[in-house]
């Protein structure tokens, strides 16, 4: 059975930083940068969020001679409607961290 439970910010924080670039392709370290998301709970996000269809994802070829293949990221159509989704519910997509 399959449980259906509310985004997390991160969630959110992510999907809005896809959201604002759709259609293009983003790298990690690029929504690492914008979102604030460590490694740790950025990579895992994409994966789960692409298991769910939310994102898709694929290698794409260095721009610089010598540097890796990297993934990149973007919202599929049924991406962009949870983002839409989620905004129309009132729920703020847009979370800044508050400074200490």
């Amino acid at each position: 059975m399959r449980r259906n439970r509310r985004p997390s910010k991160q969630m959110l924080k992510l999907v809005d930083a896809l959201s604002a670039r759709a259609p293009q392709w983003c790298h990690g370290y690029d929504l690492m940068k914008e979102t604030g998301l460590l490694s740790g709970t950025l990579y895992p996000l994409l994966m789960r969020m692409s298991d769910q269809g939310l994102v898709e994802a694929e290698w794409r070829e260095p721009t610089q001679p010598g540097r890796p293949a990297r993934h990149a990221y973007r919202l599929t159509a049924q991406g962009l409607a949870f983002a839409r989704a989620a905004r129309d519910d009132g729920r703020p997509l847009n979370f800044k961290v508050s400074p200490a």
